[in-house]
């Protein structure tokens, strides 16, 4: 009789142990797997390089609008270019002087712009300038403004004139420096009277600038003037909001702004004015599901990548129909 009461009891503990789990899952808003099961849909996950090994920790992904090319950072210091149908080509890595790559951004004429923090080998946090054909071009160094000797570049974006846009984890503002490294100016955005601390910076293919503050649960719109246009979003922890919110990307058809959040693993949809459409996603191991995801990019045919850090892939998703805006 011991036995089995031992045995009941292990079946109660574990039953209320899944009750628990489950309640807490639906106190902090985490979602199904798809709460538009007709927006949008699963369709591959980037795993490998070009050498057959698996991804590590993939931390960002960005598509360079005019070869179409797919580039992401993983945790072994390194940038892997795949082709616009997800086949890997070639790493970027110390054989090219780079070796602690954060993020980077491609500009029209191919050139790469990476930002990279100290290291070994190079003691200052700089931005790499590899030619189209990866050669390497310069170093820019950070100056001419307060913080410049720590400011440790993450995200990067590059406009229609070349001038580079950089944030800093944690840095009050975006960092504007001409082509040639020369400091121009600081945008920062203004939160109730305090200095909005940016995570993450992106230009679209018309000049609009989208400024990401995982602190403040907020996305920033300028546009290609740099005059503020609106933002949006809410911090918390339950759906529709924003719990820490670390990159954006936009499907410059629909006008949709997709959001990708750290802490709630998953992507939240706007409409092109910052109304709140639906998310997807969800903490889990399977298609679909994601473990802590980074960085977000969507690219020329709608296609969805999502680095998914804890689970060692990018994610792709598809848009099954437009996603139209709430009236």
């Amino acid at each position: 009789m011991g036995i089995v009461f031992i045995e009941k009891n292990k079946t109660l503990h574990s039953f209320l142990r899944k009750a628990i789990i489950l309640a807490i899952y639906l106190l902090l808003g985490i979602p199904r797997l798809y709460a538009e099961p007709d927006a949008v849909i699963y369709r591959d996950s980037i795993i490998f390089d070009e050498q057959e090994e698996k991804l590590t920790f993939p931390s960002f992904v960005t598509v360079d609008r005019e070869m179409k090319e797919i580039y992401i950072i993983d945790g072994r210091g390194r940038v892997v270019v795949y082709t616009k149908d997800m086949f890997p080509v070639l790493t970027v890595n110390n054989k090219y002087g780079i070796n602690n790559p954060q993020g980077l951004a491609v500009d029209k004429n191919g050139n790469l712009y990476i930002a990279q923090s100290a290291n070994a080998d190079n003691p200052r946090h700089r931005i790499t300038v590899l030619r189209p054909c990866l050669t390497w071009e310069r170093d820019i160094y950070f100056s001419g403004f307060e913080g410049a000797d720590s400011f440790i570049p993450s995200r990067l974006s590059v406009d229609k004139q070349g001038n580079i846009y950089a944030v800093a984890s944690q840095y009050p503002g975006v960092i504007i420096l001409g082509n040639d490294g020369t400091f121009l100016d600081i945008m920062t955005p203004d939160e109730e009277g305090r200095k909005a601390k940016l995570t993450n910076v992106k230009l679209d293919s018309s000049g609009k600038i989208y400024l990401v503050s995982e602190e403040e649960g907020r996305i920033y719109v300028y546009d290609e003037n740099r005059n503020f246009l609106f933002k949006f979003g809410e911090k918390g922890g339950s759906s529709g909001k924003l719990s820490r919110p670390k990159g954006v990307g936009v499907d410059e058809h629909s006008g949709t702004m997709y959001v990708v959040d750290y802490m709630r693993h998953t992507v939240s949809a706007y409409d092109n004015k910052g109304a709140y459409l639906f998310e997807f996603g969800g903490l889990g191991l399977g298609a679909g599901w994601f473990q802590f995801p980074t960085d977000i990019a969507v690219d020329d045919a709608g296609r969805i990548f999502i680095a998914d850090y804890f689970n060692h892939r990018v994610q792709v998703f598809a848009t099954r129909v437009a996603v139209l805006s709430k009236k």
